[in-house]
């Protein structure tokens, strides 16, 4: 789909846009109450790409009352199954139509490529919200075995209000795995957008009316995490809040439900997935170049990233020379130019995060065997080299912190037994892999480490059949599958006494 557009092309309709910063609350496009606004900035070069309005408590009152209105009035919950299907895949229709727009605005906001906005993350989009509308009349509610003199039926209810808090990693795609199974269930929905990108957000929730979606059932509500973030965590009226994020945020977000109404909370938290090549797998270079792909992937702000390379010595030296090749190859550019091969972290503050890693990983004893530097392809950019960290033990910082950025590090093992004893090593357990060709050794090693995903033989490999989600401090509950369905639900079990007599 890119290769039709130069970077001269996107240039040209990179300027053309003039996004509407405006929140969505009950159909309508609104400034904050207060007036006041914030800027958004691409980390592509700098530029100005719009006034987002800097909302607050008073603005998530307004927005959750819609919320609870439209879902009190039945407009959409009781709508027939079959015709909120049919809503929802015309809203899938419409972001397939605006697909260029929605994508143009991804890179533009977080500083992603412009070839995968349009390759990986619209298709993504669209399948996603696609495949909910799909289930809706797919899921059926279940009649319990009892006494022939009773019929207990257990059946699925919408939560009511669900706020929806995501990150800015995949601005269009994280909202949607939340927002497309609340709607498919029947619920209303108030988003809080990342503030780092919250441009994609509201023109889904401009769509989503368009496409027939009722007034009050689907609002975006932007600001900043603190404050609207929390709003929407206090707030007494908010059925259930789902959040994408950090495992610190992700905490405050429970203590926020205690505090309040024990509003159900649903957690997809950080990660430092391990990634164990071991000595039974004969392609080694195959798994290292698959490994740096996977580490490298959106500039490494993934929460999948396998940041953490645990390597059998024996094959050590081959791992790591394809590593160094494979880094060559990512060179930070123009993300708007379908040439690149990295784009730009999502801002400079983030970017001198980053960078603080390397920094601390020479104080704590590792070597730097690739990049390790800013780099300036579009002045004013946010931009940092594709980063191999050495000699790594799993007790340093840069093996236990999410860094959120393109590094990876190294760490060598003698036997299988310690690496997967280093994989589960860790807080996190949300994503991991293993590279071997013993069938055995695969299916003992996936058993034993301890996380919500483990790919055999490849890495992020994707499906919305299957659950997303992760142990430990990784979080609670899944995005995607039919699973996703039971975050936005409640089971109600409803036991009817037959009246004694004969049939006839």
């Amino acid at each position: 789909m890119t290769a039709p557009f130069t970077l001269s092309d996107w240039t040209t309709k990179a300027a053309a846009l003039t996004p509407d910063g405006r929140g969505l609350i009950d159909g309508q496009r609104v400034d904050a109450l207060s007036g006041e606004v914030f800027a958004s900035h691409s980390p592509m070069d700098g530029r100005q790409l719009a006034q987002i309005a800097r909302m607050g408590d008073a603005d998530v009152e307004r927005a959750v009352q819609a919320a609870r209105r439209s879902f009190d009035s039945g407009v959409w919950a009781d709508r027939p199954p079959a015709e909120r299907k049919r809503v929802l895949q015309n809203f899938a229709l419409l972001i397939e139509q605006h697909g260029e727009e929605l994508s143009l605005l991804e890179t533009l906001d977080m500083g992603k490529m412009i070839s995968d906005s349009v390759d990986i993350d619209l298709p993504a989009v669209v399948d996603c919200v696609s495949w909910f509308a799909e289930s809706i009349d797919k899921v059926y509610d279940e009649v319990a075995p009892t006494a022939k003199d009773v019929v207990a039926l257990v059946t699925r209810e919408a939560l009511g209000v669900v706020a929806a808090v995501v990150p800015w990693n995949f601005p269009m795609l994280m909202a949607m795995w939340k927002v497309a199974p609340a709607l498919a269930t029947g619920n209303s929905v108030v988003l809080k957008p990342a503030e780092q990108s919250s441009l994609t957000a509201l023109r889904l929730a401009d769509l989503a009316l368009a496409a027939g979606l009722p007034p009050g059932v689907f609002n975006v509500v932007t600001g900043m995490g603190p404050e609207v973030g929390r709003a929407l965590g206090l707030h007494m009226d908010v059925d259930g809040l789902f959040f994408t994020g950090s495992t610190r945020v992700g905490r405050i977000f429970s203590e926020h439900a205690a505090q309040s109404n024990l509003k159900k909370v649903g957690l997809e938290l950080g990660g430092k997935s391990p990634n164990l090549i071991l000595s039974s797998c004969h392609d080694v270079a195959h798994a290292a170049r698959v490994s740096a792909e996977a580490a490298f992937f959106n500039q490494g702000e993934m929460c999948t990233c396998p940041s953490r390379l645990i390597v059998e010595r024996s094959v050590r030296d081959e791992v790591v020379e394809t590593l160094k090749a494979v880094a060559a190859e990512f060179i930070p550019g123009n993300p708007l130019d379908p040439n690149t091969t990295m784009g730009a972290l999502v801002d400079e503050t983030h970017a001198a995060r980053v960078m603080g890693f390397v920094d601390t990983a020479h104080q704590d004893g590792a070597r730097v065997i690739a990049g390790g530097e800013r780099k300036s392809p579009v002045a004013g950019g946010s931009y940092v080299a594709p980063t191999i960290f050495d000699d790594v033990t799993n007790d340093m910082r840069i093996a236990q912190e999410e860094i959120f950025g393109p590094m990876l590090s190294v760490i060598t093992v003698d036997d299988v037994s310690e690496a997967v004893r280093v994989a589960n090593d860790t807080v996190y357990g949300l994503a991991s892999a293993v590279w071997t060709d013993d069938l055995s050794v695969a299916h003992q090693v996936s058993k034993q480490i301890r996380a919500g995903l483990v790919y055999v033989n490849c890495y992020d490999c994707d499906d919305m059949t299957t659950p997303f989600g992760g142990f430990k401090q990784s979080g609670s509950g899944r995005d995607k599958s039919l699973h996703a369905l039971d975050k936005y639900t409640e089971l109600k079990t409803t036991w009817i006494q037959l009246s004694p007599g004969r049939a006839g």
